[in-house]
Parts: C-alpha cells; sequence; structure tokens
C-alpha cells in the first residue's frame, strides 16, 4: 500500500509538472506573439501620423492645389505643372546671374557676396516662397508672379525677411 501511494504521488507530481511547465510556455509565447503586435501597431501608427504630416505640410503646394491647377489650365493652357514650375523657377534663378545679386530678394550686396535664391517652392498659381543666402545670412521671400499672353514670366516681391546674424 505505501509503494502505491508513492507510485501515485509520483505520478501526480510528474503531471503537475507537465502541466506547470506547458502553461508558462504558452503564456511566453503568448506575451511575446503581444509584444510583436504592439511593436506592428506602433510603427503602423507612427508610419501613419507621418503620411498624414506630409499631407498636411503639402495643402500649400501647387502640385496638391487642384482648383490652381484649374486656373492655370482655364487661363493659361498649362497642363503640365512640373513644366510650368520649371519654367518658372528658371526664370526667377536667371536673375541670379546679375552682378549685384537676384533683385528679387529684396536685399542690396553686403560686400563680395551678393544675395541669390537657393530654393523654391509653389504655393499656389500666384505664389512663390523662396530662400536665398549671401552665404552668410540666410532669409525668405514672399513673391507674387504673373504670366502674360505672350508666355513671359514676371514677378513681384510681397514681402522679404532677413535672418538676423548671430554671433558666437
Amino acid at each position: 500500500m505505501r509503494k502505491s501511494l508513492f507510485l501515485y504521488l509520483f505520478i501526480i507530481a510528474v503531471l503537475m509538472n507537465v502541466f506547470t511547465y506547458k502553461y508558462f510556455t504558452s503564456k511566453e509565447k503568448s506575451e511575446q506573439t503581444e509584444v510583436r503586435s504592439n511593436d506592428n501597431a506602433s510603427v503602423t501608427d507612427s508610419i501613419s501620423k507621418t503620411g498624414s504630416a506630409t499631407v498636411e505640410t503639402d495643402v500649400f503646394s501647387l502640385e496638391n492645389n487642384d482648383r490652381a491647377k484649374n486656373y492655370l489650365y482655364e487661363s493659361h493652357k498649362v497642363s503640365d505643372v512640373p513644366a510650368f514650375t520649371e519654367k518658372v523657377t528658371q526664370a526667377l534663378l536667371s536673375f541670379n546671374d546679375s552682378p549685384e545679386g537676384n533683385k528679387y530678394t529684396d536685399q542690396i550686396k553686403m560686400g563680395e557676396q551678393k544675395f541669390i535664391i537657393n530654393s523654391v517652392k509653389f504655393l499656389n498659381h500666384r505664389w512663390i516662397i523662396a530662400d536665398y543666402s549671401n552665404g552668410q545670412l540666410w532669409g525668405e521671400v514672399l513673391l507674387k508672379y504673373f504670366i502674360d499672353d505672350n508666355g513671359a514670366v514676371s514677378f513681384e516681391i510681397m514681402n522679404s525677411y532677413l535672418y538676423p546674424s548671430i554671433l558666437n
């Protein structure tokens, strides 16, 4: 009787160990799966936030403004917006070759360095924002642009800002 009691206790102990092992391994797997799904959810969430932030910042761009594109098509028969923006950009950047600098920066030449426009962003069918520098100072300018019936481009300065120089 004593042998059978120890045999039953031994079998119960083995079964408890098997069930405990099975419980903890399945719990670990489920926790790992949960961590992976949380990581995937956070990555997906950050990607969607980045995408929506990009869309929000591109609200003011000619490429995403259907009304402005329709206006260009109706008034100037512009159907190829990238070619149009390249034409206007080149017209603006051609003023960089002037010995006094680009006159549409609204800045006079300081010393030997002239102000030139570095980059251009089209906000809509009428406005451009551009940044300019002379190698030491930087600024931004808001321009109006016009296209006449012959296709010639003209510009008008709306506002300009030159960032102050920060001395060390």
